[in-house]
């Protein structure tokens, strides 16, 4: 009988699944944080983790371990390592939470072009003669460059396309012949950037920034950026300066360097920047999909019938590892 350990709050109906799943026990820790489960790992032959991190040393601690399922689809937190030198597959829950990420990335798009902000806090403080300053911009014929042209970003692309905005991809991993349709394909992403009204970001983590203070230097002043894909892909620091200045003219920024960012974030206090966080993926409609695929996949992997797409680590072990008998 395998033991389950899920790790992080759940949206009831996945643990509705697990009650009503045959032959499975499970201790359930709401609190997302590392040394909340560490305790339960001893017992554990799978884990349904949230976004906190699963380090080598708490790896270490499930001898039993044979699958790790995240609720959702990154795992940089994950030492996808420690577990391939285990044989321990990691699950992801494939494309459940495009749509909400991809309505995110355009709301934030329209409050920064639309300076939601700026105008909130002018109503709020009685200044209504703010609106005579015509700040704001339309969206409708701009240029939009989305950087990462998979799933989320295609369906932005169809969003924008709604609004009227020209769109345009710049996605190093995918082919030119393997383009989809949605957008124009920019080979050049200096060239891209210098064109681009707004530029909304949906590409994995690197190992540094793609949007640096050279190339946000290069945008229009009128530019404004989007980020809901990685914390790390955008320079804060030069972000800010470059808003402050008006070198720029807005941000919405919904995932950061560092979670949650500092008291003292150099965002703060920019009122062309739009900040919400890291909660893009987590609409009700998707954290019930999210957490009924994640637990789905430990039940199909004991079961021998996990989608093998869905396991980001296969090539490490060699397809994916059977659950010993």
């Amino acid at each position: 009988m395998p033991h389950l350990l899920v790790a992080g709050k759940l949206h009831p109906s996945g643990l509705d699944l697990l009650r009503s799943a045959k032959g499975v026990t499970f201790d359930y820790v709401e609190e997302i944080s590392e040394p909340s489960y560490q305790a339960h790992l001893p017992k554990a032959d799978a884990l349904v983790i949230r976004t906190q991190p699963l380090s080598a040393e708490s790896i270490a601690k499930a001898p039993g371990l044979k699958i790790v399922s995240r609720h959702g689809v990154g795992y940089d937190a994950v030492d996808v390592a420690a577990l391939n030198a285990r044989g321990v597959s990691l699950c992801i829950v494939g494309d459940v939470n495009s749509s909400g990420v991809a309505e995110h990335a355009m709301m934030l798009i329209l409050a920064a072009t639309h300076r939601l902000i700026a105008a909130d806090g002018a109503t709020r403080g009685g200044d209504w003669g703010w609106r005579n300053g015509l700040q704001t911009q339309e969206v409708a014929g701009k240029r939009l460059l989305i950087l990462g042209f998979g799933r989320i970003g295609q369906k932005l692309a169809g969003l924008a396309r709604a609004f009227g905005m020209r769109v345009h991809a710049y996605d190093p991993f995918l082919p030119a012949d393997r383009w989809p349709e949605g957008a124009t394909r920019e080979p050049d992403l200096a060239l891209a950037l210098a064109g681009a009204d707004a530029v909304s970001l949906h590409l994995p983590r690197a190992e540094r920034a793609v949007l640096g203070a050279a190339e946000l230097a290069s945008m229009k002043p009128t530019a404004v950026v989007v980020n809901t894909a990685r914390g790390g892909l955008v320079d804060e620091i030069a972000l800010a300066e470059a808003l402050r200045a008006g070198r720029l003219g807005g941000a919405g920024i919904e995932v950061f360097n560092a979670e949650p960012p500092a008291a003292d974030h150099p965002l703060f206090g920019i009122d062309t920047a739009v900040l919400t966080p890291h909660n893009a993926a987590l609409t009700v409609e998707c954290a019930e999909r999210m957490a009924l695929v994640s637990v789905q996949n430990v039940l199909d992997f004991f079961a021998g019938t996990l989608d093998p797409a869905l396991v980001v680590n296969r090539a490490a072990l060699g397809g994916i590892k059977e659950p010993a008998k």
